[in-house]
């Protein structure tokens, strides 16, 4: 290991444990029910699920939209298991107390939660995965919207509980609970991504065909790509349960899929940094920074209700827009954080001092 890369991890885990140290920080000086930690919760599970999604569409070139189906499916699976046998007879209370009578810890029953996300992955994977670009978002797209429509059928009504609420199952108050869980899956993707199975990832997405002729088993690795990133959106999914302490079927709809997509473009498609620090920039916009142009009273001309209900929305859609125009590959692009970027960044923030020498440079050769 080179010191370049020895002063990277340093600075990671540092800036890690800095992080960690905050929130502990905020939680003892802060009330818990502030709209922070609503935002720092919710960015954190929905950063784990980007990432996911980042690994199959930046760094596979599998574009799937079907992330909401397996986080339906983390969620109902961590729910269904979680839930007290005395509370059974209350949640599923038009289907006689359910058909599972047992409760498993909240460790495993996150981890089952992604086994059978990934489950379900390998299943579909077979026939979707031989499609290409296009037809394989719409074929997993609408795998999605059947999963949802199939778990809120009455026939399932004992274990699903239809579609009716899931509830009174564990879930966490302090920040810190979802911030560990998908730190450590965050941190496994990205030592997957560093390994052979990531650089033959990296291959079949730039170049299937040279990939092949590498001897990369193109189906093996696609599957395998597809898996892993349902098994996380699995997590994600139970996370999201807890967070949202009820589950029903109706809110995984193709909506989530399309935010999950957005955070991703935002950040950066092939970034981890990128899709992390635009999970949260849009979490707080969405839930916090701009809630006050839903408020009437800002209206500043009569008669005319400009701000209003949704009109959040419409800003929200404008600032994307814009950052889509300026920063076309995303904040990140396809890079990491790391300490020399920082460094760099200070040094030369708008890039005059590189733009001024490639210039001269430019020059020079031309004499």
């Amino acid at each position: 290991m080179n010191k370049e890369k020895k002063k990277n991890i340093i600075f990671t885990l540092s800036l890690i444990a800095v992080i960690y140290v905050i929130i502990y920080i905020l939680e003892q000086v802060l009330p818990m029910n502030h709209i922070l930690f609503v935002v720092l919760k919710k960015g954190a599970i929905y950063a784990l699920v980007a990432v996911s999604m980042n690994l199959l569409n930046g760094f596979t070139g599998l574009f799937s939209l079907g992330q909401a189906g397996f986080m339906l499916i983390g969620a109902y699976c961590y729910g269904i298991f979680t839930i007290p046998v005395e509370n059974r007879e209350m949640v599923y209370q038009y289907f006689d107390g359910g058909l599972v009578q047992f409760t498993v810890p909240v460790g495993v029953a996150l981890i089952l939660a992604g086994i059978v996300a990934g489950l379900f992955a390998a299943l579909i994977g077979f026939p979707v995965l031989r499609l290409k670009s296009d037809y394989l978002a719409i074929a997993t797209l609408g795998f999605a919207e059947i999963i949802r429509a199939i778990f809120q059928w009455d026939t399932l009504g004992p274990i699903t509980n239809a579609s009716n609420l899931l509830r009174k199952f564990p879930t966490f108050e302090s920040t810190l609970f979802p911030f560990t869980i998908a730190g450590i899956c965050i941190l496994i993707i990205i030592l997957l991504i560093d390994s052979s199975y990531g650089r033959a990832f990296k291959a079949i997405r730039d170049d299937e065909i040279a990939a092949e002729a590498m001897g990369i088993n193109l189906f093996f690795h696609k599957q395998l790509s597809f898996i892993i990133s349902s098994f996380f959106a699995g997590v994600g999914g139970g996370l999201l349960a807890m967070f949202q302490t009820t589950v029903q079927a109706s809110n995984f709809k193709s909506a989530m899929t399309y935010e999950i997509l957005l955070i991703v473009v935002i950040g950066g498609i092939g970034s981890i940094t990128g899709s992390c620090l635009a999970s949260f920039l849009f979490i707080a916009c969405n839930e916090w920074w701009l809630r006050f142009l839903d408020d009437g009273a800002y209206n500043f001309i009569p008669d005319v209700n400009l701000f209003r209900n949704g009109f959040r929305k419409v800003i929200f859609s404008i600032v994307i827009m814009v950052i889509v125009l300026f920063f076309s590959r995303g904040l990140m692009g396809d890079k990491e954080l790391s300490l020399q970027g920082i460094t760099k960044f200070f040094k030369d923030p708008f890039g005059l001092v590189s733009r001024k020498k490639n210039k001269a440079e430019g020059g020079q050769r031309n004499v």
